[in-house]
């Protein structure tokens, strides 16, 4: 596998999800959407020349899981090999630092800063790379939350709902933010 690499859309409860790969792992990872169309054009903005091939058995294995973990199944994405192009080596570190998390564990922005021995000004920059993490659930950025309990940002479609709704299935309670359009399961 050469290029830009291949990508499939795969259903889940929440909506149409979809995966870029190559040759050296999961390069994108898109969380659902309500519509294939969506799911396609923001996995193509992203890695634009992929072209939609069937997958692997290895990436199928990958989508199996996904599926399962929108279902509410206890899934470990930690050992999917990822291809998350060039980075900037704190953002390569947030990224490794938040790959350890595990199902139903939450930290904050913050926090991963100081796990990083940098101070606490460094939080916006952990909230960057979550906005701009390109295979979250496999790099679980929902599971990073703001000071104070608070549910923060998160850039999949439905926004914080979505992010609310995962950590839901993990077991976190949180407090639901306001209504936006989100996953529907």
């Amino acid at each position: 596998m050469t290029g830009k690499g291949h990508y499939q859309l795969f259903e889940t409860a929440a909506g149409v999800a979809g995966i870029v790969w190559n040759r050296h792992g999961v390069a994108c990872l898109r969380l659902p959407s309500p519509s294939a169309a969506e799911t396609e054009r923001s996995l193509l903005r992203r890695m634009p020349g992929a072209m939609r091939t069937e997958p692997p058995a290895e990436v199928s294995a990958v989508i199996d899981a996904a599926i399962r973990y929108f279902t509410g199944e206890r899934i470990d994405f930690s050992d999917v090999p990822v291809d998350l192009g060039e980075q900037s080596p704190f953002f390569a570190r947030v990224y490794g630092r938040v790959r350890q998390l595990g199902w139903g564990e939450t930290t904050t922005y913050g926090a991963v800063a100081s796990d990083l021995g940098v101070g606490p000004e460094y939080a916006r920059d952990v909230g960057q790379a979550m906005a701009t993490n390109p295979v979250p659930l496999i790099v679980p950025c929902h599971r990073v939350m703001a000071a104070g309990g608070k549910i923060g940002g998160f850039s999949a479609p439905g926004g914080s709902l979505s992010k609310a709704r995962m950590l839901e299935l993990e077991g976190v309670g949180v407090a639901t933010p306001p209504a936006q359009q989100g996953f529907d399961f």
